[in-house]
């Protein structure tokens, strides 16, 4: 087949299929009405701010604040419509927790093994007397605590709590969700055990055997079962986007992952292109629908008010499924990988500025007015970040596929500070904002100590601020030497390691920052006892 005539076809493809769906709305991509954006609402309940994780004075504030942008105070909810949100957060309650806890576990793992991984690399001979503890086995546990424990886990809790709320009904088949937990973790402590005694597949995030990752592949089924069981017992005439960002990802999670682990299919340079069709899809089809469909979520509840445009938001999911699927190949430049692989590659990248420009302006005009809500909602706090991450992040690999920037940034330091500009800025953020909503619903408690949120934000926050900038300036220096045919190859080490401490440096306070998180959320758990039935109504309703 003709190179040029493919992408051509590809991209001509891409473009019908996008106008087609622009032609198909009902309205324009900017019109304020649309009764989508209200699916999430109860009836009267526009207007009300939700923050659970705030205290009385916070949520007063906020409640300030939307008065101030309505002109108007809002409509009273029916009780009916309080008690039955009351009845799908129980229904959700158990299967979420498991999650939820789960994730917790797998980030103090992966955060010590990141830490130790990054000493290493400027202390070369720290905790050396081990092969376990060796950088490639204990940097490998990282990635996959991080992949397959912390983020994953956390995710889907945050999806399994949000679907009874999002279809307003309760949790249907949670069981098969715990036990899908169950198996899922149990591959996850045997893959990891794998990696520390040197058994390793040998590609960048799929480097758990095979037979182990069966689990993952049954387990993520199963916990996506009580997507399908509950969207038959729905109670909404419209399904709003949460539901299809969490719906695709469910369904494209074991496509990818069981491609990808086919045993014996995969060979030579068809294997190279695989991996990094499965480890650019399982961020971009994965990770990202399940954070983007939470902060829709999250973003209009707080502040009592529909997302601005609903069918911006349609455009930017419809795109992301258009253009994502081939971005991968971009990490393979200057590989024996087809030319026309690659160019196909850096333009669907390049294409990737729609969905993420469309998810930014519909976030900003969905804020705008309610931006000193920030100050009093520590879920937005987390929320917001992690949005504004998403755009740097997105347009920075848009522009890091180009052939041109790719040269100085490839095999460096800065495309791990790219990564951990979407994976953690972006993904991590959301779910730590997704959590201090989600929680308190969860376990009818409020969170004990309101200040711990503030030093775990400001902890992540600083930390990765630290981390990002010295990451970023250290892989440009890097890649400059390695370009330059007359330096020599210890120059490049040489001239990164003053940037490796301060790396070292930001991944001590956000490590710090996970310690708070977690301690706060095992007093939270040991305290979820104490309120009085009274309190407990309180937490469900609106104010």
């Amino acid at each position: 087949m003709n190179p040029t005539g493919l992408l051509l076809a590809t991209f001509i493809l891409s473009i019908v299929g996008l106008f087609a769906f622009i032609w198909s709305l009902r309205k324009g991509l900017f019109d304020i009405e649309s009764s989508g954006a209200t699916a999430i609402f109860s009836s009267g309940e526009i207007g009300y701010a939700e923050e659970p994780a705030a205290s009385k004075e916070q949520h007063r504030a906020l409640q300030q604040t939307a008065n101030a942008v309505a002109g108007t105070p809002p409509a009273s909810m029916q009780d009916h419509e309080i008690a039955a949100r009351a009845a799908a957060d129980r229904s959700s309650a158990f299967p979420a927790f498991v999650l939820i806890a789960c994730a917790a576990v797998w980030l103090l793992l992966a955060s010590a093994a990141g830490l130790v991984s990054s000493l290493k690399l400027h202390m070369p001979d720290l905790l050396n007397q081990s092969a376990w503890l060796s950088f490639g086995r204990l940097r490998t546990i990282h990635l996959n605590a991080v992949a397959y424990g912390w983020a994953p886990m956390g995710l889907l809790g945050l999806a399994t709590w949000m679907l009874p709320r999002l279809l307003k009904t309760p949790l249907v088949g949670g069981r098969f969700a715990i036990f899908g937990a169950l198996l899922w973790n149990a591959g996850l402590v045997a893959g990891l055990g794998a990696i520390a005694n040197g058994m390793n597949a040998g590609m960048e995030w799929l480097e758990i055997p095979w037979q182990v990752g069966l689990l993952f592949a049954v387990g993520g089924m199963m916990i996506g079962l009580p997507l399908i069981f509950t969207l038959q017992q729905r109670r909404v005439h419209h399904l709003y986007v949460s539901v299809w960002y969490i719906g695709a990802a469910l369904f494209w999670f074991p496509i990818l992952y069981i491609v990808a682990k086919i045993p014996g299919a995969h060979f030579g340079v068809e294997q190279a292109t695989m991996n990094w069709w499965f480890g650019h899809n399982v961020l971009g089809l994965f990770y990202t629908p399940l954070s983007i469909a939470a902060v829709y979520y999250f973003l209009p509840k707080v502040i009592g008010r529909p997302v601005r445009s609903y069918n911006l938001s349609l455009l930017g999911f419809w795109t992301l499924a258009f253009f994502y699927g081939q971005v991968g190949g971009h990490h393979l430049i200057g590989g024996p990988v087809p030319e026309w692989l690659i160019t196909l590659s850096i333009v669907q990248s390049v294409m990737m500025v729609i969905p993420v420009v469309a998810f930014s302006v519909n976030q900003h005009l969905t804020l705008k007015g309610h931006f000193s809500a920030l100050k009093h909602s520590p879920t937005l706090r987390f929320i917001v970040f992690g949005a504004v991450m998403y755009t740097l992040a997105s347009l920075q690999g848009s522009l890091e596929a180009l052939r041109s920037l790719n040269a100085l940034t490839h095999f460096t330091h800065f495309t791990v500070a790219h990564a951990h500009l979407g994976m953690y800025g972006f993904v991590s953020m959301v779910m730590f904002g997704g959590f201090y909503f989600a929680m308190p619903r969860i376990l009818d408690i409020r969170w004990p100590h309101a200040s711990l949120i503030g030093w775990h934000f400001w902890l992540v926050a600083a930390g990765f601020a630290i981390y990002l900038v010295t990451l970023s300036i250290g892989g440009l220096l890097q890649g400059s030497v390695l370009l330059d045919a007359a330096r020599p190859f210890m120059e490049s080490v040489e001239v990164s390691l003053p940037w490796l401490k301060g790396r070292s440096l930001g991944g001590a306070l956000m490590t710090a920052g996970h310690l708070v998180f977690v301690y706060h959320f095992a007093v939270m758990v040991v305290r979820s006892g104490v309120l009085t039935q009274t309190e407990r109504s309180a937490i469900h309703s609106p104010a």
